[in-house]
């Protein structure tokens, strides 16, 4: 089992995705000399300078960037942005000492059964730095342009949150378990980790939980955290952590 907490608000979901298909394309594409250009500017923009760097026996290189130097921090809104590694308050009355023993529970009950990452077995990332898998030149010459490097396609036109449990389902399928009562203010849960076979290269298969506000008429807000597997992506099988949010 392994588990994610994500700290954001409004409604939990809890998505399983199979054989869905993003902005990559299934040709193989060369670079012209300007698209060269674009692709070295934007490698240069995702791989930040790292502490350390470990090659995984994969052949993935992990970046070891501190904590302040990670891309999330190039959006204009959290520029100067202050880390905290512990929020500073709770939205209700909440026992710190409580709090820090079921934090403890929780990770003495996983700690027999924790994953470990296959880079670990070269190394592990110095205290204040995290690890950042490396950006190559054919990951981004995968996607169908530099500029859709990583973006999901939009669903322009869903109304509402309900439809998109209820209406997106070209070139999707998935299963999917939600709540949309109350007031949240984080997210947390247990899902088995697989590795689960795709049939063509630009589908992938997924696993998640998301975290939703807005519609999608207006302002959708989302972060989302589990696990996939999506060779066009990566360039190849392995099932991978992944962290995804709205720019906005």
């Amino acid at each position: 089992m392994a588990e994610v907490k994500l700290s954001f608000g409004f409604v939990v979901v809890l998505y399983v995705f199979m054989a869905a298909r993003l902005c990559y394309t299934d040709n193989n594409r060369s670079s012209s000399s300007h698209e060269n250009v674009e692709v070295q500017k934007l490698l240069n923009s995702l791989n930040k300078p790292a502490v350390k760097s470990i090659k995984s026996p994969d052949g993935d290189i992990m970046d070891c960037v501190r904590i302040s130097d990670q891309p999330a921090f190039d959006h204009p809104l959290l520029k100067n942005h202050t880390i905290k590694m512990r929020p500073i308050y709770h939205p209700n009355p909440v026992d710190d000492n409580k709090v820090s023993s079921m934090v403890n529970a929780t990770a003495d009950r996983h700690s027999s059964s924790s994953i470990t990452q296959l880079w670990h077995s070269n190394g592990k990332c110095p205290k204040g730095t995290i690890p950042i898998r490396r950006t190559k030149k054919e990951d981004i010459l995968r996607a169908s342009s530099v500029d859709s490097y990583g973006k999901k396609k939009s669903f322009i036109g869903k109304s509402s949150f309900i439809d998109v449990e209820l209406g997106v389902t070209d070139g999707h399928e998935y299963a999917v378990a939600s709540t949309k009562t109350g007031q949240f203010y984080g997210s947390k849960s247990a899902i088995n980790l697989w590795n689960p076979k795709v049939q063509q290269s630009n589908e992938f298969s997924l696993t998640q939980t998301w975290v939703v506000g807005g519609t999608y008429n207006t302002s959708l807000n989302t972060i989302e955290a589990r696990w996939q597997v999506y060779p066009f992506l990566y360039g190849d099988n392995k099932t991978r952590l992944f962290i995804y949010w709205t720019v906005s």
